[in-house]
């Protein structure tokens, strides 16, 4: 066994980002831009209204307070209009300003009778409500870098500067198979020896959370030649395989077999810690493997410990855990040897141990927020004592 210091670096070691691809903006939101995004315009293109007002010659206004509005500009006129003597033009916002103009007013600080315009605002300055030409960006200006996530804002302003496809580091494509002659499908009726199975719905529902729904779900029997069959297929087409149950040493565990056959190379299989202490991890060209132990809390605590990290790197996604380091609520105390993921509720300023612990638990965890990392050779831990968390994507 290795411990979970060692099982993380070799994870890390052995993930490589995703090559980019070419993705229409509307289906790029929540990736990692793969390269820099320049600008081919000036954002705005053109002078245009920041208010529903009137477009004037400053000068015009300065030595005549009353200007003759000869004209009217709504957004989305293309022909360019050209701006008379002590003359004013009616305009609404984002509607480009006329040649010759270079103020505008907003139409609350203005009487006008017939086509006679008054300006009431004394202190208004030149160039007030007039947004510049360029004033967002310049044509050939980095819009945004490679590495930046396409958040929405990030979305809308590459729409802006008339993006419609980006490079991306793609959502890995993922197939989990749920092993057990013992499982149920939720909805069926149970049998005397069988159990619901959860570990495909809670890995869809954490992958989710990253923005993976290419996702394949398939069922296995504790049988080799059915799981080592399930496994080659996968393999063929998914960069990433996560395999429930079968990761042990019992009779029934064929799982590190089956992939020992499909030429898979072991990474690791077994880590210093509770839950999870199964865990494999194996690769094949570039291709992950992870060998999930089959207990439902196991299963996730594995998954926010090593796969989520490997596949934030695929996707070259900043991390979603958050660590930190808060005050025990009360004492606890555990046997050396073993490093622990215990379910927790924290605060702003301490963390809560849950009750049910247990790996065939999973009632807590639909209440923990975070994890409680207790280090593998300290066996007691004091109320107020600071301790490291782990705060868990929600």
């Amino acid at each position: 066994m290795i411990s979970v210091t060692e099982a993380k670096e070799l994870v890390e070691k052995h993930t490589g980002p995703l090559s980019p691809v070419e993705r229409p903006l509307m289906e790029a939101a929540g990736l990692v831009l793969a390269h820099d995004a320049y600008s081919n315009f000036d954002i705005p293109a053109f002078e245009q209204s920041g208010m529903d007002g009137y477009a004037f010659r400053y000068d015009d206004w300065a030595g005549n307070p009353q200007l003759l509005i000869e004209d009217e500009i709504p957004a989305g006129r293309t022909d360019k209009v050209q701006l008379g003597l002590n003359k004013a033009m009616r305009i609404f916002t984002g509607a480009p300003l006329p040649t010759g103009a270079d103020t505008v007013i907003m139409q609350e600080k203005t009487l006008v009778k017939g086509s006679t315009l008054e300006i009431t605002d004394n202190e208004i300055q030149k160039g007030t409500n007039v947004r510049r030409n360029g004033s967002e960006i310049l044509k050939g200006t980095l819009a945004l870098a490679k590495g930046s996530k396409l958040t929405p804002g990030a979305i809308g302003f590459l729409a802006t500067i008339g993006k419609d496809r980006v490079a991306v580091y793609p959502a890995p494509k993922i197939s989990i198979i749920v092993t057990g002659k013992e499982i149920q499908q939720p909805g069926a009726a149970l049998q005397h020896g069988q159990v619901y199975e959860c570990n495909s719905f809670t890995l869809c529902a954490a992958l989710k959370q990253l923005g993976i729904t290419n996702v394949e779900v398939e069922h296995a029997d504790d049988e080799l030649a059915l799981i080592q069959q399930m496994i080659a297929k996968h393999l063929e087409f998914s960069d990433v395989l996560l395999i429930t149950g079968g990761v042990s040493v019992g009779d029934y565990d064929f799982v590190t077999s089956a992939l020992q056959q499909c030429g898979v190379e072991e990474v690791f299989h077994k880590i210093k810690q509770r839950p999870g202490k199964p865990l494999y991890f194996g690769k094949k060209r570039n291709k992950l493997l992870f060998g999930l132990p089959g207990n439902p809390s196991s299963v996730l605590t594995c998954y926010y410990e090593y796969v989520l990290p490997a596949l934030e790197k695929m996707m070259q996604l900043e991390s979603g855990i958050i660590k930190t380091n808060l005050r025990l609520a009360s004492n606890h105390s555990k046997k050396a040897g073993l490093t622990h993921f215990l379910k927790g509720h924290c605060t702003q300023e301490k963390v809560t141990i849950l009750g049910g612990q247990e790996s065939y638990k999973l009632q807590s965890f639909a209440t923990a927020n975070c994890f409680v990392c207790l280090p593998e050779d300290t066996e007691e831990f004091k109320k107020d004592e600071l301790v490291e968390v782990h705060i868990l994507p929600s």
